[in-house]
């Protein structure tokens, strides 16, 4: 763990470069785009380190693990008994089939994660395979914080490395494209909700593509039109589409037979990401990984990933399982030890819906399991330890350096590659930006200087 180098970091303010650092910070949220909705995207003066050697840890261990969602991915395309386990819908089940013979479903992805570098103990808790946000966020971040002053003084002790990714992403996305059949250079359409908070990272990266020589647009799904064996968006012919709206949320507004599907289906857009990654975004995906009755799926070293990574995570349903080696009746077992689970829906994202036992009366967590056995398919988890780590920022008139949980989000290129990484803070347990509860820092990876 970097604490020395978060020490001598705090040594170098006081009052008045906290004062000035906020200012100079909170000056170039808004020009830059980096709100999230009405809420400032960052609120302290610190952004999160890590030091090289706990950082290519980090990489090693995840690609690995990756693996075991690539093989994961492939079962469940094959195998409709497998699928079962994710309480899929049936447009689901019709739209999966659309990417069979197709290029790798991910070009860009996002693994959720809780890592104490001092012990090395790495637990990944959810695997966010559709729609990753953050990415474009991070980057002007990043650039925001390197002309602060705290960190020019820093860089006398420390050589301090950012992680651009929508570089990575624009790749990506020309790799896949190329893939799937597609020549020449595409116009790029970023497709979601006119409405969402996320739409000002939208913006950054539009911007981003157009500045590399890539036409780009942002469209709302209802504004499309398939005609004359083209994706358009007015006059505008669209080619590939980074998909940022959910495909739940697509079908629960449009229908199947929208404009988009029609035009994948025809092979007429190229859509990333697809519509089979929903078969890992699922929080039952983590179940299937962690399920003894899927280990013959892995390889021994996927398994000892998924045994050293994976949370114990199950499917609620009424069964016998294995819980260190030992049998337990499900339900009961969860609800006996709810100090010990968290209850996620398995098909919500931003935490919507998500219970931590702790928190909650034996009432309300017996109630939200009832409710996962008849409506609501979940996922019980079992909790991990939350990292807390000191950040400074400029409040009530003065320097305040107070403890906040702190999440590692590594960010994942054509599903096997490890770049960037998101770093959420808040100071409650649920530690997700949309469910109102947190802010984003930039990532850095230090090498102290000689």
């Amino acid at each position: 763990m970097p604490a020395e180098a978060i020490d001598l970091y705090h040594s170098l303010l006081n009052d008045q470069l906290a004062a000035d650092t906020a200012e100079a910070l909170y000056g170039m949220l808004r020009p830059r785009q980096l709100y999230f909705g009405d809420r400032p995207l960052c609120t302290v003066i610190r952004p999160h380190f890590y030091l090289l050697k706990d950082w290519n840890y980090f990489k090693q261990e995840t690609e690995i693990l990756l693996g075991a969602f690539a093989r994961l991915h492939e079962a469940c395309m094959e195998d409709s008994a497998l699928r079962q386990q994710l309480d899929l819908h049936a447009y689901e089940e019709a739209l999966f089939s659309l990417d069979k013979g197709g290029p790798v479903p991910w070009t860009s992805s996002r693994l959720d994660s809780f890592f104490h570098m001092q012990d090395r103990n790495l637990k990944f808790v959810e695997y966010n395979a559709e729609t990753p946000a953050g990415m474009g966020y991070e980057d002007v971040l990043s650039e925001v914080f390197m002309e602060l002053e705290p960190i020019k003084r820093f860089q006398k002790y420390y050589a301090v490395q950012s992680m651009p990714m929508q570089g990575k992403l624009l790749v990506s996305l020309m790799r896949a494209y190329k893939e799937w059949g597609g020549e020449g250079i595409p116009q790029i359409a970023i497709v979601d909700w006119s409405s969402v908070p996320t739409l000002t990272e939208h913006r950054i990266i539009r911007d981003y593509f157009e500045r590399h020589g890539v036409k780009s647009i942002l469209a709302d799904p209802r504004a499309l039109e398939y005609r004359d064996g083209k994706l358009w968006y007015e006059d505008f012919r669209i080619d590939l589409i980074y998909k940022r709206v959910l495909a739940s949320e697509l079908i629960q507004e449009m229908g199947i037979n929208n404009p988009i599907v029609r035009a994948v289906k025809d092979r007429a857009v190229m859509l990333s990401n697809s519509f089979s990654c929903k078969l890992l975004a699922k929080k039952a995906s983590l179940a299937l990984m962690s399920d003894e009755r899927n280990a013959n799926l892995f390889t021994p070293a996927q398994l000892a990933s998924i045994q050293a990574h994976i949370p114990w995570t199950r499917r609620i349903e009424n069964r016998t399982t294995f819980y260190k080696d030992a049998p337990v009746d499900l339900v009961p077992f969860i609800s006996k030890y709810k100090d010990r689970f968290v209850i996620k829906p398995n098909d919500e994202y931003g935490g919507k819906g998500v219970v931590l036992g702790w928190e909650v009366s034996q009432e309300q967590f017996d109630a939200t399991l009832r409710d996962a056995l008849t409506s609501t398919p979940s996922v019980a988890q079992e909790r991990i330890d939350l990292i807390e780590r000191e950040f400074p920022a400029w409040i009530n008139e003065r320097l305040d350096i107070s403890p906040r949980y702190i999440d590692a989000n590594p960010y994942v290129f054509g599903g096997h590659t490890v770049f960037g990484c998101l770093t959420r803070l808040s100071s409650v347990a649920l530690l997700n930006v949309t469910a109102g509860g947190g802010s984003v820092v930039p990532t850095f990876i230090l090498q102290k200087k000689d």
